[in-house]
């Protein structure tokens, strides 16, 4: 049995890999987060882990699984201990993680959750939990409270399956319990996160217990944040490189690019650790910020996932090596650059050279299958947002159109081969539906898929600025393929 990475064998681990330099005798728990999946471990995590080194405090994170108890199996043997792999041209750096201090599951840990949230040592309840994980209605960002998992959670409020209902019945055992003020900071790509999630809070709050919506609002703040940081899932490669780095197994390692990035605006109502010490922007209105990564990262992430996958490229590496879909992505950044607002130290042209050398690091083969999951919940944040304020503007739309047309391509659930594309988002079903019923007639497949209110609205189904060139490139995808598609879109007229 090989050795395990543990507290104890830190001081054997080689010299290039940094490991954490605050005792962990003594520090509390401090945070509980809701997702522990790689993003929050390659992002928050280090943050927090930055800050106990510089400026301490009771910062210890408990992370929580919500669906799985893989994370937690994987951690607790190895005292909450992992590495973080950065990968980039240069080569890899690792570094071991000690700001996690206890990893629960709901699954059979809810009550021990429940108590950690509730606690007041506890000061802050962060998330990741994916654009899905809200229950709302991402066309409007509503709270859904038709939802099967939020109607569930309001039948049986004490044994809830959404991280809304979850958060509810902790809040209520926390005003019960006299825990004091509590800041709740999402951290998943939503407009807004903050003001959203407090919206879906009280509302679900509401339903179930208006005293407890009384208590919620003076007690608990919901600052709004944006994250950014490439973190592609773990693969068996990256577990024998870390083994290999470190000389011990490390059952739970990180692999993620070197840039990072975080901003932070709104109060906190109790207390946080110095993240601003470890490179985390506070700001006055995040807004313009997540727009920028929204708008152009976001984007265009999913575009080239999507036109990639179709045209048979694994990686998004491999797709930002074609010259075309570079240009492409160029394009769709500039119709985006109008609508954003940005502060005047902000170097927009710094930033989108830089995100096309991101997408192109070779090192960090994130699949484009992985980035297409979910599209029903990114497409009004990515490329929506962006068409509805061009179109008001009266400016093209005309790369944002091909982004949306290759959605609809990717989600018709066949490849340019004939073979099954295991699609994974919560309407899978329905667009298997629309799909089979227009199978062969792109036209009334884009008419089928724009009929999806919960995604399009109700307003861009009937603007044919919109419909029309969406409906155009949609044929054209079934037609000619996405590489040839790709290499029109970008030829000069």
């Amino acid at each position: 049995m090989p050795l395990l990475l543990s507290l104890a064998a830190l001081s054997s681990l080689p010299a290039s890999v940094a490991v954490p330099r605050y005792p962990f005798d003594g520090l509390a728990v401090g945070i509980v987060h809701l997702g522990i999946g790689a993003f929050h471990r390659a992002h928050q995590a280090v943050y927090t882990d930055d800050a106990l080194a510089q400026g301490g405090g009771p910062w210890g994170i408990c992370g929580v699984s919500l669906r799985s108890p893989d994370v937690r199996d994987r951690m607790r043997p190895q005292d909450c201990l992992y590495t973080v792999v950065e990968k980039s041209r240069a080569g890899i750096a690792c570094r071991v993680i000690g700001s996690v201090r206890e990893v629960l599951f709901r699954g059979d840990e809810l009550e021990t959750i429940l108590a950690r949230i509730a606690a007041s040592a506890t000061r802050i309840l962060s998330l990741t939990i994916t654009e899905k994980g809200y229950c709302h209605d991402p066309a409007t960002g509503e709270p859904n409270l038709g939802h099967a998992d939020i109607a569930h959670d309001l039948a049986y409020p004490d044994d809830p399956v959404s991280a809304v209902g979850l958060i509810v019945l902790a809040l209520s055992r926390r005003r019960m319990a006299g825990g004091g003020p509590l800041t709740i900071l999402c951290c998943d790509n939503l407009p807004q996160n903050g003001r959203l999630v407090e919206k879906l809070v009280l509302a679900f709050a509401r339903e179930r217990d208006p005293a407890l919506a009384a208590w919620i609002a003076p007690n608990v703040t919901f600052p709004s944040t944006m994250v950014d940081r490439i973190v592609p899932a773990t693969t068996a490669g990256d577990l024998s490189e870390a083994r290999l780095a470190l000389g011990v197994l490390d059952s739970a390692p990180v692999v993620c690019e070197p840039f990072r990035q975080w901003v932070i605006a709104g109060r906190f109502a109790a207390g946080r650790p110095a993240w601003e010490r470890a490179g985390a922007q506070f700001v006055a209105d995040v807004a313009p910020f997540e727009a920028m990564k929204l708008r152009l990262l976001n984007a265009s992430h999913s575009m080239l996932a999507y036109l990639g996958f179709l045209a048979g490229y694994e990686t998004i590496w491999q797709v930002a090596a074609q010259p075309a879909f570079v240009t492409l992505m160029r394009g769709l950044m500039e119709e985006a650059t109008p609508t954003l607002t940005l502060p005047a130290d902000v170097d927009l042209a710094a930033y989108k050279a830089a995100l096309v050398e991101r997408f192109g690091n070779p090192a960090l083969p994130h699949r484009t299958q992985q980035i297409a999951m979910d599209g029903s919940q990114k497409l009004p944040q990515r490329l929506l947002a962006t068409i509805h304020d061009n179109l008001a503007a009266g400016r093209p739309i005309e790369h944002a159109a091909l982004a949306v047309a290759a959605w609809m391509r990717y989600v018709s659930g066949i490849d340019e081969s004939g073979r099954e594309i295991a699609v994974a988002d919560p309407l899978a079903a329905e667009f298997a539906r629309v799909a089979a019923a227009h199978r062969g007639d792109p036209a009334a497949l884009a008419r089928g898929l724009l009929g999806l209110a919960t995604i399009f609205g109700t307003d861009l189904p009937s603007d044919r600025r919109f419909v029309d060139p969406v409906s155009k490139w949609l044929a054209a995808l079934f037609a000619d393929g996405a590489a040839r598609t790709v290499a029109r879109a970008v030829r000069p007229a």
